[in-house]
């Protein structure tokens, strides 16, 4: 076997892929009983007809990363239905604020869309730029400087105290909404930036939703990885060293349990400073009919970001990186059905997707907060919950061991995880260790169902280890 790829998330996929397709013998070892990481969909424990997606729901980038607009998911027969809205924000009050996927819709329903054009008008006219910038491997030269610097002047200012000059307090909801995908006290950096990034992309590509789950799009990069040869088995745990060239889609730490004294000493004590952030708290709702929104116009917005204004969002993650439980914490839900009927079974029984932000390793149920933050902004919600599965924090990594103390993210929000890596290494793909490899979200550019992580690490390998270049990813 020429390359082992430890993890079957996203980032492990697109690895082994890659490998695969370059003609080396490569085999998947997952841990878990399926394959797919934070992107697999599993039925209902009662009802079989609802199936809910264990990490992923709705997915900005898998049209738009570089990865997969190469690989081509709907030349693979995946079906990505691109909504009119991307995403919503309710407001106190009983209004909304939405992001359409037409950016000048957005700007009409805004209180000043002038605003909101001036931030992202120029980004979405080259939305190439904006991903060069935020999913490259940060040690090239961007492929548009002039886009390049006008992306890294907005998340500098929306990521200081000079955010204010985005205008209206709905656009900033939106905004600061959708940038706690990356969760980090606000403002800062790492939190602007995946607003700028996330943001244009709703308008440009759009968030697709899956038809049929999260788990077809894994289902595609497995049906090419067996198609080139590779071995794939799940329920594999890894506690020593596999032979030959290992990639690990795994959390950094791991490696300290994997080889033990083998780890260089300076690497194994750089491995201990390693710091995971707050963690969620996941509750999946099976609903038998459609949220009632104060604001109709959500009615068709399958993702929506809970947590009130920009100055009650601030706090709550404020709160979230002291180590304390939010009165309201910022909450992210996903109505898949509203893209893909499908995922409504024969009885009208849909899946609602939730997170709550919480403190690392968090035992708490947030099911009854996370219900009160739907009935203030649709009263009758509760009435519509026909049952809710929690899984805290502190059981996260049940589910996927990279998510220690529930922290989805795998320690990468903050700079230096986004533009460095781990640990400070020019190659964070490499480590000291012979023909041991990262490429986890833990590794630049970061969290996200893009599978860049493990295109350059699958890069690197193919270079250093085989001489090798990158192979085509079409179909």
């Amino acid at each position: 076997m020429d390359v082992t790829v430890v993890g079957s998330g996203p980032n492990g996929l697109a690895a082994a892929v890659i490998c695969a397709r370059a003609g080396l013998a490569v085999q998947v070892l997952e841990a878990q009983p399926t394959f797919g990481g934070g992107a697999r969909t599993v039925a209902d424990p009662e009802y079989d007809g609802v199936h809910h997606d264990i990490c992923s729901a709705i997915h900005p980038l898998a049209l738009a990363s570089p990865f997969f607009a190469e690989f081509d998911l709907p030349a693979r027969g995946v079906e990505l239905v691109v909504p009119d809205i991307s995403y919503a924000n309710p407001l106190p009050g009983g209004r909304a604020a939405i992001a359409y996927h037409d950016l000048e819709r957005t700007c009409a329903e805004l209180d000043h869309g002038d605003s909101w054009r001036t931030l992202l008008g120029p980004l979405t006219a080259r939305p190439e730029g904006v991903l060069g910038f935020f999913l490259g491997d940060k040690r090239s030269l961007p492929p548009d400087l002039p886009t390049t610097v006008r992306t890294g002047l907005r998340v500098l200012a929306q990521g200081s105290p000079a955010w204010g000059m985005l205008r209206g307090e709905d656009a900033r909801a939106l905004f600061t909404g959708v940038g706690t995908h990356a969760i980090s006290p606000m403002p800062s950096p790492v939190n602007s930036g995946a607003g700028v990034m996330l943001a244009t992309v709703a308008h440009t590509a759009g968030w697709p939703v899956p038809v049929g789950g999260s788990q077809v799009i894994v289902d595609a990069l497995l049906a090419d990885l067996k198609a080139h040869g590779g071995r794939l088995m799940v329920g594999e745990p890894v506690t020593s060293p596999p032979p030959g060239v290992v990639i690990y889609d795994t959390a950094p730490t791991a490696l300290l349990d994997i080889y033990g004294s083998a780890v260089p000493d300076r690497y194994a004590k750089a491995l201990r400073r390693y710091r995971y952030g707050p963690g969620v708290c996941k509750v999946d709702f099976v609903l038998s009919g459609e949220i009632p929104w104060r604001d109709e116009r959500m009615a068709s917005s399958p993702t929506v970001h809970l947590g009130g204004t920009r100055a009650q969002m601030a706090q709550s993650e404020k709160e979230i990186a002291a180590g304390r439980h939010a009165q309201r914490p910022m909450t992210l839900a996903a109505l898949p059905h509203l893209g893909d009927p499908s995922r409504i079974d024969a009885a009208g029984r849909r899946p609602l997707w939730t997170y709550a932000h919480v403190p690392a390793y968090s035992s708490a149920d947030l099911t009854d907060t996370i219900t009160s933050m739907f009935e203030e902004a649709a009263p009758g919600f509760r009435d519509l919950v026909v049952a809710a599965r929690c899984v805290p924090a502190a059981d996260m990594a049940a589910h996927n061991a990279n998510y220690v103390g529930g922290d989805i993210i795998v320690g990468g929000a903050t700079l230096f995880g986004a533009l460095i890596g781990p640990t400070l290494r020019w190659n964070p793909w490499t480590t000291p260790i012979p023909k041991a490899y990262l490429c986890s979200s833990a590794t630049p550019p970061g969290t996200g169902v893009h599978g860049m992580c493990g295109y350059y690490a699958a890069r690197t390998v193919l270079k250093r280890e085989f001489g090798l270049t990158l192979p085509s990813l079409r179909p």
